[in-house]
């Protein structure tokens, strides 16, 4: 049996609201967690939104001119909207190698992949949670987010990449708390890439990021 066979793939055209979503992951953790649900990799859009993670700062917060929701998942502020496609993958590491930083560097590793297909060069920065690129001004930018929060050993959220969201909604918060660097969008970058092309891209890779689950992330230089 191939390793995504057990995996549902939820694909989403039209938008999901934020705290449906963030409801629905909480049944489906629980569920998976007592062995009563499939594993699941859910792609899809949010309306506007912040969202809080359990590090974010008050004073990052600059201008709540959209909801603002407590996610429960690690990191600072982030935000979320049309153009930009979400990934939130709920699965069983009691299956695979019990390692959260694995788990991450994994999901990272699976962003970068799949940037790579439609020729755009990405990476991960030292002390930087998420996924980088050169801006069109040549300048680092933040081209994804990584968010995670493990409950009972199942993953809940994941990532998001820009697609082609209006990047001016990113002013309202410090992104990630990082104030010194910019965001970017495939469309900033000239790539007009639409979600279904996204999200048949990044499954190409889905097997990819399985096996990188089954090994724990090798100790990091500190």
């Amino acid at each position: 049996m191939a390793r995504n066979e057990t995996i549902e793939i939820r694909c989403e055209s039209a938008q999901v609201p934020y705290r449906v979503a963030l409801d629905e992951m909480a049944r489906r953790n629980a569920a998976i967690a007592e062995g009563g649900a499939q594993e699941l990799i859910w792609l899809l859009e949010h309306p506007p939104v912040y969202t809080a993670g359990t590090s974010a700062a008050p004073d990052e917060l600059l201008d709540p001119r959209f909801e603002v929701v407590e996610a429960g998942r690690g990191g600072r502020y982030t935000y979320h909207g049309p153009g930009q496609r979400v990934g939130y993958v709920l699965l069983d590491l009691r299956k695979r190698a019990r390692d959260v930083r694995g788990f991450v560097h994994a999901l990272e590793g699976w962003v970068i992949d799949t940037l790579a297909d439609f020729g755009v060069e990405s990476w991960r920065a030292e002390g930087r949670v998420g996924i980088w690129t050169h801006g069109a001004d040549r300048r680092e930018a933040k081209i994804g987010a990584i968010g995670v929060r493990i409950r009972r050993w199942v993953t809940m959220h994941g990532f998001s990449v820009n697609l082609s969201p209006d990047l001016s909604h990113f002013g309202g918060i410090v992104p990630c708390g990082i104030e010194e660097f910019g965001v970017t969008s495939l469309a900033a970058l000239g790539k007009e890439v639409t979600p279904e092309a996204w999200d048949e891209a990044l499954l190409s890779h889905l097997d990819r990021f399985l096996e990188r689950l089954d090994t724990p992330c090798p100790p990091s230089a500190a």
